[in-house]
């Protein structure tokens, strides 16, 4: 049975977070999002602390994990995200971690490269990780991955170009960062070539191309990498190197069907701050929510506010259940892209309709609520956008293959 009745210790937790996110966040998230690449380095460290003691801070590997609610580890892990990206989604994306780069290591990785790669997060200095994926020729079919990876005696060279990598210039540039960068090992089988390799910080080879000048999440680090003749280890590949039908691209997918759930999270805290803030500015302007009535009785801003509502909730409840299932270790494809689209599409509702109804006001940069639209729309788009969601959702409730329904 599905229980989200959470322990007081956890929801103790949640609150930390909540204040972390107000009184850290909030104040600087404009300056980061005017100074797109500047870097907001005080915060890094009083993050990494943070992460050190408590965990759960994008998916940071401490020595000091919660006793509170372990067994809920993924859902506590969507608590914390919202409440930190209610302070600023890119500010929480700037946070040092194994981030998607360590999701990936855990979906692919063998038990000695888990510890091998992972451990270097729990003590020292801030560390970065990155997820190599998108191309600039591919995007949404991850399975047309260009980026090739040949054997060359003790090693693998590694030739190619990828975009949109969060965290990659820090991951590349900073001691103990690591890339984990998809690449195939023969174009001619498709999927079942694709593989996971871990390229280290300094490695030969693998260069920032450009750092990205992005809508929103601004004051998140967004690179685009060239890999030429980059070689690493034999053992840096992630897994197994043979070549089995299922093939690589399963790897992938485990990966997303992880963290998806947590982007879902990131938005519906970023949709959570507009409403929260719509609120409080009604309030002000003498109106209130009338809970109770029938919707025939309701101003329609009453009733617009309360779908606000509805739909938030909706989000978090899918969320919620797809990262209950990665605690109990079962399959979540379905739910993990029912929650990434619900939240996606929902929480970039949200956040336009915030700023039509304060009006001018809404559209100007005197509030946070413009860039608060501006953060919501990368979440419908990255680790999978709408459309490739849906098509999971459609996919796997009917029973279809990709050759059937694509």
């Amino acid at each position: 049975m599905v229980d989200f009745d959470f322990e007081p210790a956890l929801l103790q937790r949640q609150q930390t977070f909540h204040a972390v996110a107000e009184q850290m966040m909030r104040p600087i998230s404009r300056q980061y999002d005017e100074h797109e690449h500047a870097r907001p380095r005080q915060f890094e460290e009083q993050m990494w602390n943070a992460a050190r003691m408590l965990g759960g801070v994008r998916g940071h590997v401490g020595e000091h994990q919660p006793q509170a609610g372990t067994e809920l580890k993924s859902v506590l892990n969507c608590l914390v995200t919202e409440e930190l990206c209610w302070g600023d989604a890119g500010l929480f994306l700037s946070i040092p971690g194994p981030g998607l780069g360590g999701a990936a290591v855990m979906a692919a990785g063998t038990p000695e490269q888990k510890e091998r790669f992972l451990r270097r997060f729990r003590e020292g200095e801030p560390k970065w990780s990155a997820m190599a994926i998108t191309e600039p020729g591919c995007g949404s079919d991850s399975a047309a991955i260009t980026t090739r990876a040949r054997r060359e005696g003790d090693f693998w060279v590694i030739n190619g170009t990828k975009i949109f990598c969060t965290s990659g210039q820090l991951a590349v540039e900073q001691s103990e960062g690591f890339v984990v960068v998809w690449a195939t090992l023969d174009p001619a089988l498709g999927r079942a070539a694709i593989k996971p390799f871990v390229v280290e910080h300094h490695t030969p080879g693998m260069s920032v191309l450009r750092v990205e000048n992005k809508m929103g999440i601004r004051a998140s680090n967004t690179t685009a990498l060239v890999f030429e003749d980059c070689r690493v280890p034999l053992d840096n590949l992630l897994g197994s190197p043979e070549i089995k039908p299922a093939g690589g691209f399963k790897d992938v997918m485990a990966t997303f069907d992880a963290t998806r759930p947590v982007v879902a999270a990131m938005a519906i805290g970023v949709g959570r701050a507009a409403l929260d803030f719509l609120g409080q500015f009604l309030s002000q302007q003498g109106i209130t929510i009338r809970y109770g009535l029938s919707r025939q009785r309701l101003s329609a801003l009453e009733r617009e506010f309360m779908d606000m509502e509805v739909q938030l909730k909706a989000a978090r409840l899918l969320a919620w259940r797809a990262a209950w299932l990665v605690d109990r270790s079962r399959r979540n494809n379905l739910e993990a892209s029912m929650a990434k689209a619900k939240a996606g599409a929902a929480v970039t509702r949200i956040t336009q309709k915030a700023v039509e109804l304060m009006g001018p006001l809404g559209y100007s940069r005197q509030y946070l609520v413009e860039k608060w639209m501006r953060d919501a729309k990368i979440t419908d788009i990255f680790e999978g956008t709408q459309q490739i969601n849906l098509l999971i959702v459609a996919r796997r409730i009917l029973g279809y293959g990709s050759r059937e329904l694509s």
